[in-house]
């Protein structure tokens, strides 16, 4: 019953966690479309280190229900995949931060171009880590094989953005630097979609018993 509710707590973490980051990545975003640095450098300067600190926390709670209850079975792999969510999570805080830094740049000088598909592929991202975070929660295959699907939009929405920048740099050469700013955010945004993937990845493992990494055709008939 303690090592269930020590579960239950660190899954709470996990949650807020993940709460965090989905407003860093957020934030790097409506700080680039509104061009607003405090917004920007709270993401680096103030966000960042609570990631760090939400990392150490959740590593340590981890550590410690494996070392105090020697959990077996499923309460295993929930704490063991826990972990690998945790240091994900982390993962995504740094790419936010990476996002953050390029729109201080990208703010100081005049835009390459509007501001769509950027944001919408950030909508979709930040959509993806709730609901593989979720997923996980709540054992929900069929939420985690929708996050699976969306990689693919994400992934042609960057695709799109790439093709559409190449163009402004060949026209204008004097675009180059903020068009690689642009490039840089949305291979960032892309993947963190993959990061979150690989968490809905394991989800269908655990609940279904089906690997389907480097396997994507099988998520037509998981």
């Amino acid at each position: 019953m303690l090592e269930e509710m020590k579960l239950k707590n660190l899954k709470k973490m996990l949650l807020e966690f993940a709460t965090l980051v989905e407003d860093m990545v957020n934030k790097s975003i409506i700080g680039l479309k509104e061009k607003d640095a405090e917004l920007l450098n709270e993401v680096i300067s103030s966000e960042e280190p609570k990631a760090n600190d939400f990392e150490i926390a959740v590593d340590e709670k981890c550590v410690s229900i494996i070392a105090q209850h020697q959990p077996a079975g499923k309460a295993l792999r929930s704490v063991l995949m826990i972990l690998s969510i945790n240091n994900t999570l982390e993962r995504i805080g740094d790419h936010a931060v990476t996002i953050a830094q390029s729109g201080l740049f990208l703010i100081q000088h005049p835009q390459v171009k509007p501001l769509i598909d950027t944001p919408r592929m950030a909508e979709i991202v930040v959509e993806m880590i709730d609901h593989s975070i979720t997923s996980f929660i709540n054992e929900d295959a069929k939420l985690a094989k929708g996050v699976c699907e969306r990689d693919s939009i994400v992934d042609g929405l960057r695709n799109q953005i790439l093709r559409e920048l190449i163009t402004f740099m060949t026209a204008d050469p004097a675009t180059i630097p903020r068009a690689l700013h642009l490039m840089k955010i949305s291979s960032n945004l892309e993947r963190i979609a993959d990061l979150t993937t690989n968490i809905c990845e394991d989800v269908i493992y655990i609940v279904k018993g089906k690997v389907i990494k480097h396997h994507k055709e099988d998520l037509v008939d998981s």
